[in-house]
């Protein structure tokens, strides 16, 4: 719980409303120091154009998805946009995406997108990678106006500590909040000097070009793991999806449990034994693989007496949530935090979602406290590391992993499981190659991330130090 006590006059400049929303969010003191600004301010629905005035959501609808990717295309919910990858997105049914109700609802680079239901506020700048794809309704898009304002730097602005407080100030519902398009149309943008508005612009067109360039190299990477090692798999579904098998009893592995003797699973075995590349139990190639023991959460203040902790969730986006802060008194302190070059996934959940998604620890990730529900692959080399990251973005990877969760409610992973899967293992010279290509991709990724930080705080700065 929060308690902030403040002057009565503020509730006059908000219209006087009694909710706690706009005096808790620091909207109103972000009005003030905007008020104060010397400079030129206009309202950001006379800074949009498109479709509705350039401030948009969309419409409820029935969501048919397909699994061929020449029959739909990729959908971005609130969650998925904020994720730094995309190459796992389901395919909303081109039948249904062009159709006038929802073609609308795709999206172009240079659109500032926000989430406007449940948790407010979340904004992603949309990249060149994500050009082609479809949204949700609880996405609001902000449509730049590119011959009155760079769309990068008015990016900038709706996501620092001045703008978001003034887009959440309007949020209203009791259990599910949201806000609309009407709601920020008269938040006021301040306009700054030109090469201010214009290097945060070319830094927000840096970080989308990096960040796609980057997962544009993941992709062709993963795409020539698959061809040289002949891991094609055609027709995959889902291990947890019906199917009818059977398993001799020599081939049960003390494993009772349906999903590990899928159709799925068992022709990623077939597909792996007819690589040409020999195959190897993952804990021999591999120094360590481990999953640290559930832990009670000891928060501290000051970050001298900790470490920055992550979810699960946080792992897989650009950055945290929230900054929080474990204390290093913590049981095991240092089985929880991530080195750079390690091979993480989520290891407990349901695994239809984020559960099996590798991430090779880089950038921003490097050093900090992750939650025990992340596996932990700690290779032998940095180029080793990138490589496994690449083989785990496979279909066959997916599979392999994917199957050895266990338990109904919650379902996770164990070393037991980890310690016999098999995977390739090419030649040194191989896994270089492939390995380098994908750490070379996530130093791009890394800088792209960098550059957003820099235009955000370059407004943010120029906003407080000015007159």
């Amino acid at each position: 719980m929060k308690v902030k006590a403040i002057p009565s006059a503020w509730m006059r400049l908000d219209g006087r409303r009694l909710d706690c929303g706009p005096y808790m969010s620091g909207a109103l003191e972000a009005k003030i120091r905007l008020e104060e600004l010397a400079c030129q301010k206009q309202r950001l629905e006379d800074l949009t154009t498109g479709h509705d005035g350039g401030i948009y959501n969309g419409p409820q609808f029935v969501r048919n998805f397909v699994d061929d990717p020449a029959h739909g295309v990729p959908f971005l919910g609130t969650a998925s946009m904020l994720r730094a990858d995309l190459s796992e997105l389901p395919l909303l049914s081109k039948r249904d995406a062009y159709t006038p109700k929802l073609s609308y609802l795709r999206i172009e680079p240079g659109m500032t997108l926000i989430s406007c239901s449940g948790t407010i506020g979340r904004m992603v700048y949309a990249r060149p990678d994500m050009e082609g794809m479809w949204s949700n309704q609880d996405i609001l898009k902000v449509v730049p106006n590119p011959n009155r304002v760079p769309p990068g730097y008015l990016y900038a602005f709706l996501s620092s500590k001045f703008g978001v407080p003034l887009v959440t100030s309007g949020t209203y519902g009791g259990i599910i909040q949201h806000i609309e398009p009407q709601h920020i149309a008269g938040l006021p943008v301040p306009r700054l000097a030109n090469e201010i508005e214009e290097r945060a612009h070319r830094l927000m067109e840096e970080a989308g070009r990096l960040r796609s360039d980057g997962a544009e190299l993941i992709a062709r990477t993963v795409a020539d793991l698959v061809n040289e090692l002949g891991l094609a798999f055609e027709g995959v579904r889902s291990v947890s999806q019906f199917c009818v098998n059977s398993t001799a009893s020599t081939q049960l592995n003390y494993r009772l449990d349906a999903p590990y003797h899928s159709h799925d699973a068992k022709q990623a075995d077939a597909i792996l034994a007819a690589s040409p590349a020999r195959s190897a139990p993952l804990s021999d190639v591999v120094q360590r693989y481990f999953k640290p023991p559930m832990f009670k959460r000891l928060w501290v203040d000051d970050p001298a007496y900790g470490r920055q902790f992550i979810s699960g969730v946080d792992a897989y986006r650009y950055q945290a949530e929230s900054i929080r802060y474990v204390s290093n008194k913590t049981p095991k302190f240092d089985e929880f935090i991530l080195e750079e070059g390690m091979v993480i996934f989520q290891a407990a959940g349901q695994i239809y979602g984020l559960f099996g998604q590798p991430l090779l620890v880089s950038g921003w990730l490097s050093g900090l406290f992750a939650a025990d529900d992340l596996y932990r692959l700690q290779p032998n080399n940095q180029a080793d590391g990138g490589y496994l990251y690449a083989f785990f973005k496979t279909k066959v990877g997916q599979v392999l992993l994917k199957r050895q969760a266990c338990g109904n409610s919650i379902p996770r992973v164990w070393d037991p499981h980890i310690r016999d899967m098999r995977v390739p293992w090419p030649d040194e010279a191989v896994r270089k190659r492939l390995g380098t290509q994908i750490v070379d991709a996530h130093v791009k990724i890394e800088r792209g991330r960098q550059a957003e930080v820099e235009a955000v705080a370059l407004v943010e700065r120029t906003i407080e130090e000015a007159p």
